[in-house]
């Protein structure tokens, strides 16, 4: 069974950048549709940030042009570059399958906090 590890998160100051990783063991995720989400307090968890096996990306229009999604096979990871970070962005991301029924066990998740 996969088992997904999110990590790079942090306290950063708005405008701010962080890379978020996903590294996944247990079997390749490669050919995978992937997808980053995210849950603020309080909220729902919403998908952020997608990266189909095809290399085609999307993303939720709060972060386009801020965030980045994309993949290193070889490393099993998939990654989430943010860079003008907002507060709003504040929340626990996660990575998983896009498919929900491919989508393995969730994570722990990775915290970023946006905040002067």
């Amino acid at each position: 069974q996969v088992q997904l590890v999110e990590s790079g998160g942090g306290l950063v100051q708005p405008g701010g950048s962080l890379t978020l990783s996903c590294a996944a063991s247990g079997s390749s995720i490669s050919s995978l549709a992937m997808g980053w989400y995210r849950q603020a307090p309080g909220k729902q968890r919403e998908l952020v940030a997608t990266l189909f096996s095809t290399g085609r990306t999307t993303y939720i229009e709060s972060v386009k042009g801020r965030f980045s999604i994309y993949r290193d096979n070889a490393k099993n990871t998939v990654y989430l570059q943010m860079s003008n970070l907002k507060p709003e962005d504040t929340a626990v991301y996660y990575c998983n399958a896009l498919d929900a029924a491919l989508r393995f066990p969730w994570g722990q998740g990775t915290q970023v906090t946006v905040s002067s």
